[in-house]
């Protein structure tokens, strides 16, 4: 070979490598996915078969509901509603690390400042950068405590995926979409879309790794809008234990922290036991004795959405039902507070909140409508229509 030739052909192959890399990675990335075909119940079988204990990744989050934007001073009660509407509204990112139900890190990563809970055994961490306050609460012992025995009658995954798709057949079609990839993970696309018109929501679509079961993307669509209204998922993520120096948490100088240590479980149980005793109930002592009690309960549940709070009532069913809470449950104060105001318009009877996918009515006589319905549903509730 020409010796000109061999000095200048490494010059000339390098530029080469590497557009060849520039262009090799994002068809790999972007290449079709084609999983072994699953139905529905197969891929709802996976999800309730899922056991990740550890990974760390990062997640996205990013919302299109339409909600105004928020001052984030304030104090008080004002400050964290703000600070809760805010994770609402807009584009966050986190961090989240995990290694076993005991060892949790989430961090949320704001603009200019970032929250962290932390969670190490019995220790629990709450912080946040911006007044660099830290709440700390640590977490009762539980050893000992009685705890759930297995059912023999215990179903598994994909019984429970075929009752779960009987449960909700009438109100919703579920179907299995286009093979996926999130986070570099291949998954597949459950997709549930109502069987009504008379609801905010298109389609909910959930991405399943394909390996372990694990949702990795959920995404919301309003009716009448392509892009999601609201998506969470996964933008990188390892399956693999993550430090356990990661799980240490240390406030830092000059934070203001807050101790809280939450009630003793067993008390609870024993203060239960002896209201139980009081009234004369008789506590289960065999199996066939707690089955009996638990139907005795359901029987005695609200007939209006059983298992509901006092007082809150359901109207309608499915993607077009209408939850509502007593007069009183807004208080006068708070119909009068200006936070109220900025998020809400004012209508016949009340102030509205309207969003992509949900819409709420709060009453002038302290009364709240919600639903995944049109505003015109919320007053024709409130009306007794």
């Amino acid at each position: 070979m020409n010796r000109r030739l061999r000095t200048w052909l490494p010059v000339a192959v390098v530029p080469a490598v590497v557009i060849v890399g520039v262009l090799t990675v994002p068809l790999q990335a972007g290449a079709a996915v084609d999983l072994p075909d699953k139905t529905p119940a197969q891929v709802l079988a996976m999800i309730g078969d899922s056991n990740v204990t550890a990974l760390s990744g990062t997640i996205e989050q990013t919302s299109e509901l339409g909600l105004p934007s928020l001052p984030s001073t304030g104090s008080g009660a004002d400050a964290s509603a703000s600070s809760a509407l805010e994770l609402l509204t807009g584009s966050h990112t986190a961090r989240i690390y995990l290694n076993g139900p005991e060892n949790v890190r989430v961090q949320i990563m704001d603009r200019l400042a970032e929250r962290d809970l932390v969670r190490n055994a019995s220790d629990v961490w709450m912080y946040n950068s911006k007044d660099n306050t830290a709440l700390h609460v640590t977490l009762p012992d539980t050893t000992g405590m009685p705890r759930p025995e297995a059912d023999g009658a215990q179903q598994t995954p994909a019984q429970l995926a075929e009752r779960m798709l009987a449960a909700i057949d009438p109100s919703t079609a579920v179907t299995v979409g286009k093979d996926t990839r999130v986070a570099g993970r291949t998954a597949y696309e459950l997709r549930l879309t109502p069987r009504t018109d008379a609801t905010l929501v298109g389609e909910v679509s959930i991405a399943v790794d394909s390996e372990t079961g694990m949702p990795l993307r959920v995404e919301v669509q309003a009716r009448g809008q392509s892009a999601p209204a609201f998506s969470l998922a996964f933008t990188r993520l390892s399956l693999d234990a993550p430090n356990a120096d990661l799980f240490d948490f240390t406030p830092p100088a000059g934070a203001k922290v807050e101790e809280k240590t939450l009630p003793d479980p067993s008390a609870i149980h024993d203060s239960a036991m002896r209201d139980k005793a009081m009234t004369g109930t008789k506590m289960p002592a065999t199996a066939e004795e707690a089955k009996k009690f638990l139907e005795e309960l359901k029987a005695e549940q609200p007939k209006n959405g059983g298992g509901m709070l006092p007082g809150v009532t359901v109207d309608g069913t499915g993607w077009a039902s209408v939850v509502e809470l007593p007069a009183g449950t807004v208080t006068a104060d708070l119909l009068a507070n200006p936070l109220l105001a900025q998020v809400t318009e004012s209508v016949d009877g009340g102030r509205l909140l309207s969003t992509a996918l949900v819409t709420v009515l709060v009453t002038d006589d302290g009364r709240v409508f919600a639903g995944s319905v049109p505003a015109e549903r919320l007053q024709a509730a409130a009306v007794g229509g």
